[in-house]
């Protein structure tokens, strides 16, 4: 089913760290509604009032005595019954979808602008994982140079925003928040990136990219 973009949404941007985009890019792109966000704890103070409960009402009693008859084979649950709970399981898992509409050029930033609001509106960086189809983040690029078990390490410590090519885009963890930026290469590595983003995220998936082709995409059973 198509998406439909979503409208823009204006919101004061908190400072904080931002690698810088590189020179080419357009930075004025849509920016995304906040996610779905656990729920609140109950905040301390008294308790409100209790409304009264009406006293049940007792059924008469049956002076009737008959004898009790063997007990009877427990009644099997219906198929129907035993795939609910399968059902329900399967839509609480499937993350919400937003749409970010974007050029190849300026999805990068769009995923940027994405994760800043995603920051401001509460999300910890550990629970944001960023997907790049085309050119790498840069961040993903400088950390790379200092080796392939320091860059998977910051990975597996879930402790800030992680940033990774749609390439080893399976070996990423399972996290809150997906972003994927649609920033070139072949549509091949958007469907394998899209189809990784929808399994890894737990509560929202942030596309970045061309609407016609993330829909064309999608539609293929991603």
């Amino acid at each position: 089913m198509p998406l439909i973009p979503e409208e823009p949404q204006i919101h004061e941007k908190a400072q904080g760290p931002r690698a810088t985009p590189a020179s080419g890019r357009t930075a004025s792109t849509p920016r995304p509604v906040p996610g779905p966000r656990p729920a609140a704890p109950p905040r301390p103070g008294r308790p409100g009032p209790v409304r009264p409960t009406a006293p049940a009402q007792r059924a008469p009693r049956d002076t009737t005595t008959t004898k009790p008859g063997p007990p009877g084979p427990a009644a099997a649950a219906s198929p129907a019954a035993q795939a609910a709970p399968a059902a329900n399981a399967a839509t609480v898992a499937a993350p919400q979808i937003q749409l970010i509409p974007a050029t190849p050029d300026g999805a990068l930033d769009a995923a940027e602008e994405a994760v800043d609001l995603l920051l401001d509106s509460g999300r910890t960086p550990g629970d944001v994982l960023v997907l790049t189809t085309g050119e790498p983040h840069p961040w993903a690029t400088h950390e790379l140079s200092f080796g392939d078990a320091a860059y998977w390490a910051q990975h597996d410590a879930g402790d800030d925003v992680f940033y990774a090519d749609a390439a080893v885009a399976e070996r990423a963890a399972s996290r809150a928040v997906v972003v994927v930026a649609v920033n070139g290469g072949p549509e091949a590595a958007a469907a394998r990136a899209l189809g990784v983003a929808h399994t890894r995220a737990g509560a929202l998936l942030i596309v970045c990219g061309d609407p016609q082709t993330i829909n064309s995409v999608l539609g293929a059973g991603v």
